[in-house]
């Protein structure tokens, strides 16, 4: 078992495409708009830059400021200090809050296009980022091609065989064993190193010391907005679940399009109780049970009673729950994953400053 696509980022792509066929039709049409008034031309990636140091060794690279993303690449930051660093990310109306915690010591900051990178960046070494699927991303492992830089992809996140494949000739830093030859897929070509996932190591560190009782009714989370099942299996396998044990459906923060709001509304109006509090998962004492979201584990971490549920999974669902020890509804619950011996921010810092010098 492994990705669907465990070489071809185009076709990856355009499965992906596919998937979120109405979004496409709203991005092609805006598109048609753009070219009829003379924009026919898409310039080449442009983000912000910051620079720390007079020669940056390193480049992180982030497509969002998601707290995924940032709690996989900026993290490592506390133990970056002796290192010339660089961030590459999204323009936005000044610093982010979600960069500005990171940004403790003397920074420079610019506009910087993919075209530039490599007169502005020439001795980087190492370039850190979530993959090549995303602009960015993309931009950044072509840079890295043309000054001879490593190309470092951090996990941060499940993967499931929708995942897209890995950069040809990189470095993995996985959440584990299991996940770097799931995500590798039999391939050759990529370095794996296992750090564990900071995210859930985190969680780990916030729950410990702080007793929790579980208490309510089940929290059912939402995962409309996927692609790797059909949207009626998400739905069906909620509405079944909920239904049966009078259970609260919780919508994923992505379940923002008109077909989820208004399956958010017709279950309201049918009685079944939507979690609109926005109170975090963290702090809510009640059961948590989803198809395979991560808030299972966090929650197990908390010790919170957590399953998953899906009454005739395919098989690469049951895969997914076996590899990352989740229990099945009316099983054993979920135990809090492992955790590793050094914290993964650490451990990506020690192997950057080892392999930065080498180079």
């Amino acid at each position: 078992m492994g990705l669907n696509y465990p070489l071809d980022i185009d076709a990856w792509a355009a499965w992906q495409k596919k998937q979120n066929a109405l979004r496409w039709a709203k991005t092609e049409a805006a598109g048609f708009f753009r070219r009829n008034r003379g924009n026919t031309q898409q310039g080449p990636a442009s983000g912000r830059l910051y620079v720390r140091g007079s020669v940056p060794r390193v480049l992180i690279v982030l497509d969002s400021f998601s707290p995924t993303s940032c709690s996989a690449l900026l993290e490592p930051l506390k133990y970056l200090s002796i290192i010339g660093l660089a961030i590459w990310c999204p323009n936005a109306n000044g610093t982010p809050a979600a960069l500005a915690e990171y940004l403790t010591d003397e920074w420079e900051e610019r506009s910087l296009s993919a075209t530039e990178l490599t007169k502005t960046l020439p001795g980087v070494r190492i370039v850190l980022s979530l993959g090549h699927y995303l602009q960015l991303g993309r931009a950044a492992y072509q840079y890295a091609h043309t000054v001879g830089a490593e190309y470092w992809v951090v996990q941060h996140g499940l993967l499931v065989p929708a995942a897209p494949p890995l950069p040809v000739g990189c470095t993995l830093l996985a959440f584990s064993n299991a996940d770097a030859e799931f995500w590798m897929s039999g391939r050759r070509d990529v370095r794996p190193f296992t750090v564990g996932s900071q995210l859930l190591y985190n969680a780990n560190q916030k729950s410990l010391g702080v007793p929790v009782e579980s208490s309510g009714a089940p929290i059912f989370l939402g995962q409309m907005h996927g692609a790797e099942l059909p949207r009626s299996s998400y739905v069906n396998v909620s509405y079944r679940f909920i239904k049966k044990h009078n259970a609260i459906y919780r919508p994923h923060p992505s379940e923002t399009d008109k077909l989820s709001t208004l399956t958010h509304a017709l279950w309201e109006r049918q009685g079944i109780p939507i979690d609109r509090s926005g109170v975090p998962l963290n702090e809510l004492p009640n059961p948590v049970v989803s198809i395979f979201s991560t808030g299972v584990l966090e929650a197990a971490i908390r010790g919170i009673p957590a399953w998953v549920y899906h009454p005739n999974p395919p098989g690469w669902l049951e895969e997914f729950w076996n590899r990352y020890g989740m229990g099945r509804w009316g099983e054993d619950r979920t135990p809090a994953p492992p955790q590793p011996d050094i914290e993964p921010a650490r451990r990506i810092a020690e192997l950057i400053i080892e392999h930065s010098l080498e180079a």
